[in-house]
């Protein structure tokens, strides 16, 4: 696949994630807005559950660690969903690859927990009840924060201040394997954001950093992309090796229309990965 083709593709995908179906339906209040650092994009929004004490479900965006915002939350059928099953959402914006580095990505998914525990009693929802997800090069970050304890642990958090991780579709949880695999498609974005010394690919690994301690618990969701599948049930594999509860679960959908399709999708009630996240946001919040 030629790289104008390639990019157009991955322009495609990312344009998914802010597709607003159904808009009428699907509106939301405004949401508000906090900051946890000086950068323009260190912002997490946050919209409120539909009673005081929700639980909180933190969605952090893809976009191969160099593009995407948390607008494109707003009109998903994640956020309504999640709002009917009675959860606080927040929508995490990070800095991006090139002005800043995967590290410092890791830690501002860190640093806006943080900052949402420390304003649950404000906003009026459960700072015990925290699930991450993400999709993409945001699976690859909430995975890397549910496994390497130094970006909680600097952000004044641990593994007790969050139930559970969900990534969406990740293919760099061992990032070494992932930039010989698809170093024809993607090597160039992975280049970009994990350089090219192995040991800095393996600090940035979440299946190299597998080992306990991790996040009390992970759901592992891809569509059927050979990658992706491979990585994510390494990961899971590294996971329960560890003794950490983790399972992976295919869904439908394949290659890169697919990986759209569980970003943009999800929420839809006849989607399949939709059951699966409720079922595992219940079992974590115990709703």
């Amino acid at each position: 696949m030629q790289k104008p083709v390639v990019a157009a593709v991955l322009a495609l995908v990312l344009a998914s994630g802010s597709v607003i179906a159904n808009s009428a339906e699907r509106r939301a209040p405004a949401p508000v807005e906090l900051s946890f650092g000086s950068d323009k994009l260190q912002r997490v929004d946050v919209w409120a559950g539909p009673s005081k004490g929700a639980p909180l479900v933190v969605f952090v965006h893809g976009g191969g660690w160099k593009r995407g915002d948390k607008s494109m939350m707003k009109g998903s059928a994640k956020l309504s969903h999640w709002q009917e099953q009675g959860y606080a959402v927040a929508s995490v914006n990070y800095r991006l690859v090139p002005e800043a580095t995967v590290e410092q990505q890791a830690q501002d998914v860190a640093d806006a927990v943080a900052l949402l525990k420390g304003e649950a009693g404000r906003l009026g929802y459960d700072a015990s009840r925290i699930v991450l997800v993400g999709h993409s090069a945001g699976a690859h970050l909430v995975a890397l924060v549910g496994t390497d304890p130094a970006y909680l642990r600097k952000a004044g958090l641990g593994y007790s201040d969050i139930d559970g991780i969900i990534p969406l579709d990740g293919a760099a949880y061992d990032v070494p394997a992932q930039m010989d695999e698809n170093a024809r498609l993607m090597g160039d974005t992975y280049e970009q954001a994990f350089g090219t010394d192995p040991e800095r690919q393996k600090a940035l690994s979440p299946t190299f950093h597998a080992a306990a301690p991790n996040a009390p618990s992970f759901l592992i969701l891809h569509v059927q992309r050979r990658d992706g599948t491979r990585q994510s049930r390494g990961l899971a594999r590294a996971l329960r090796g560890a003794g950490t509860q983790a399972s992976v679960e295919a869904v439908e959908g394949r290659g890169l229309r697919g990986h759209a399709e569980i970003n943009r999708k999800l929420g839809e009630p006849d989607y399949p990965a939709t059951a699966l996240v409720d079922r595992y946001l219940a079992a974590r919040f115990g709703t």
